[in-house]
């Protein structure tokens, strides 16, 4: 089966350069060392190819890729989470359960290029295959793209929400101080609170967002946060202080 990598760039986020990359990258050794060769009779025969073409490499170079970006984000995210937590978020993140889903969303098993013998024991379908396969595609994007690149797909295709991730750790679900602002603004008559946008700081992988809250004209505040949720969270929980009992 040839894949059609259009398809796969597309669905990936990320149009190659060198295409080449990328079909190595979903390529099994049991597709590099297979070479067909007829003999007179039409009976087909298997040998071994010295010049391999597999992923096995690419495989190698992108778990340490998937472990390195990850420790990153979380690390750049979760200020406040200890070292336990980072490393159980970190541990989630890379397993293979999780990477095997990020395989299925992105159908990288219709993309391999296998060997008739692991097609016919159903390789298209294995978890060791499809995880392997997506840390060989996360290299390619890596030597092809760069750092930048690697760290797109990551966040593009395996970081879930950061209210997910929170509440694995153990932090909990996080406190809805919209919802407790709205309440607490109907209670005591005051219109109801509107949130802006005022600004937006650093690099792709570690934005920051700035977000405004102003509750009738007397009232407003400004809070930061990793996300324009998180932010909007954070700027309505400094009117719920100043409007709760002392």
């Amino acid at each position: 089966m040839t894949p059609n990598l259009d398809e796969l760039e597309q669905s990936l986020g990320y149009t190659f350069r060198d295409r080449a990359l990328l079909h190595r990258a979903l390529t099994h050794s049991s597709k590099a060392n297979e070479s067909l060769a007829a003999d007179g009779s039409g009976r087909v025969e298997l040998r071994l190819d010295n010049n391999r073409a597999d992923n096995e490499r690419l495989e190698f170079l992108g778990d340490s890729i998937l472990g390195w970006l990850v420790s990153e984000w979380l690390f750049t995210r979760f200020p406040q989470f200890s070292e336990g937590q980072l490393s159980l978020l970190k541990n989630h993140l890379v397993s293979a359960n999780h990477l095997l889903a990020a395989s299925h969303r992105l159908d990288l098993g219709r993309h391999l290029q296998l060997g008739r013998g692991e097609e016919t024991a159903g390789g298209r379908s294995k978890q060791r295959l499809l995880v392997n396969a997506f840390e060989a595609v996360l290299a390619a994007v890596y030597l092809d793209g760069g750092v930048e690149a690697a760290r797109t797909l990551i966040v593009g295709h395996t970081i879930p929400t950061e209210d997910e991730l929170a509440e694995l750790a153990g932090a909990g679900p996080p406190r809805d101080y919209r919802a407790e602002l709205d309440r607490l603004a109907r209670d005591r008559a005051l219109p109801r609170p509107e949130y802006q946008l005022v600004g937006e700081n650093g690099p792709g992988h570690a934005r920051t967002f700035l977000v405004e809250v102003r509750l009738g004209a007397e009232l407003k505040a400004t809070a930061e946060g990793t996300s324009k949720k998180t932010a909007s969270h954070n700027a309505a929980q400094q009117i719920c202080e100043r409007l709760r009992p002392a």
